[in-house]
């Protein structure tokens, strides 16, 4: 709030919050010239090209048994980059393949681009922006990662279920309006995975969960559909 918070609740009969919108043109899986195939909600076998050549691009192996998780930030503490850090050798264990884009804080950068390279075939790390490759990335992926501290609404999370690409992001903010948590019942309701805590352990435990309802061929298509 910026210190207008307690202003804001005492007049919350009259205020309201607006939820973020994105431009459905722009961001549109069907017709992204940005993308090497097309894909929609009817048909989703464009993104599993999108996916073949995302994996090429980055170098990485295909591995039909990993899930691929993107993330497509600022580098910077608000956004749990730290997070993804110190919780990337369990990812890696746990079956993710990890892809992160953003420009920022240096050491962030310098950081980011070690700890990929430890693990060749599995990580990668692209420095700086480019738009293209952030539609690819969003569409090529399975997961979208946004483990923010804090975040007054976040256009990423929309930009990922937009494309059929599961958010793994942080109960907060915007974050916690726009994404339903799979609760694991049956039908599927979630449109993401929501994790509390801004550690490590309740990323890796929140992603956890994700691979099990990636690998259950049932649950799957219902949670990427509802997205």
């Amino acid at each position: 709030g910026h210190g207008l918070d307690g202003v804001i609740r005492a007049r919350r009969d009259r205020v309201v919050g607006v939820v973020n919108g994105i431009d459905e043109a722009t961001w549109d899986p069907g017709q992204d010239p940005h993308l090497p195939a097309r894909f929609h909600r009817g048909d989703l076998s464009g993104k599993a090209s999108c996916r073949r050549a995302l994996l090429r691009e980055a170098g990485l192996i295909d591995d039909p048994s990993a899930a691929v998780m993107v993330m497509v930030t600022r580098l910077t503490e608000q956004k749990g980059v730290d997070l993804v850090l110190a919780a990337l050798p369990d990812l890696i264990v746990s079956g993710m393949q990890v892809i992160v884009q953003g420009t920022g804080d240096p050491a962030t950068e310098a950081a980011l681009t070690a700890a990929c390279a430890a693990y060749p075939g599995r990580a990668r790390a692209w420095i700086g922006y480019d738009e293209a490759r952030a539609h690819r990335l969003i569409a090529g992926a399975d997961f979208i990662a946004i483990p923010s501290r804090f975040e007054p609404c976040g256009l990423t999370q929309l930009y990922g279920q937009r494309y059929g690409t599961l958010p793994i992001a942080r109960r907060t903010g915007g974050l916690a309006d726009t994404i339903i948590d799979d609760d694991g019942q049956t039908p599927a309701r979630g449109t993401g995975f929501l994790f509390d805590q801004p550690s490590a352990a309740d990323l890796v435990a929140a992603c956890r969960r994700a691979l099990r309802a990636k690998l259950n061929s049932a649950r799957w298509p219902m949670l990427v559909d509802n997205a």
